[in-house]
């Protein structure tokens, strides 16, 4: 936490102890370290007040996830109910992890936009997916340029040729006990 004017303010979990500097606008408080902003938030006039932006806390919560539902810096924090859905998919799947994974996929928020995150989210959910890297690479997918066709128009050269259709008994072979080398 950082204090600004009588009022606490959220900044990373990894930030901790550190040496901040606090600057404030007349709307804005934004925390430095070392001449790098590690932490903006809207400013508070009222006294003794305390601001949270849960971000800064999912670090932490995934190294304890069991606090997950008890943390006071994520009290009131309305995601798209795509998120509960997705939650309850992973903790189905791995009793274990599945919170620890949930959370990997909230730390996808700290570098992307919500509705990228939302999307890749229902788009797991659609394709019934209980992995946290499968959603960051369906995160990844949704930002890479779509690929355009190929067109032989003008190329009759290459209109004319025909490939074969792939041989799949030497991949059948690979994914076999027999080919498999332990």
């Amino acid at each position: 936490m950082g204090r600004f004017d009588g009022n606490d303010y959220s900044v990373p979990t990894r930030y901790a102890y550190q040496s901040l500097t606090a600057t404030g606008t007349i709307d804005r408080v934004r925390f430095s370290h070392r001449g790098m902003a590690v932490a903006e938030h809207a400013r508070c006039w009222a006294r003794k007040q305390v601001t949270f932006d849960p971000l800064h806390y999912l670090a932490l919560l995934e190294r304890k996830p069991g606090a997950l539902d008890h943390a006071r810096p994520l009290a009131g924090w309305q995601l798209p109910g795509c998120f509960a859905g997705l939650r309850r998919r992973l903790e189905a799947a791995d009793p274990r992890g599945g919170t620890r994974q949930y959370i990997r996929v909230l730390r996808l928020l700290e570098t992307h936009e919500l509705a990228a995150v939302t999307a890749a989210v229902e788009r797991a959910l659609t394709l019934a997916i209980a992995d946290a890297d499968a959603v960051r690479l369906l995160l990844e997918q949704a930002r890479q340029p779509q690929v355009g066709g190929f067109d032989l128009a003008g190329r009759p050269q290459l209109s004319a040729l025909r490939l074969p259709p792939p041989d799949l008994t030497v991949y059948a072979n690979l994914t076999s006990r027999k080919g498999v080398k332990s």
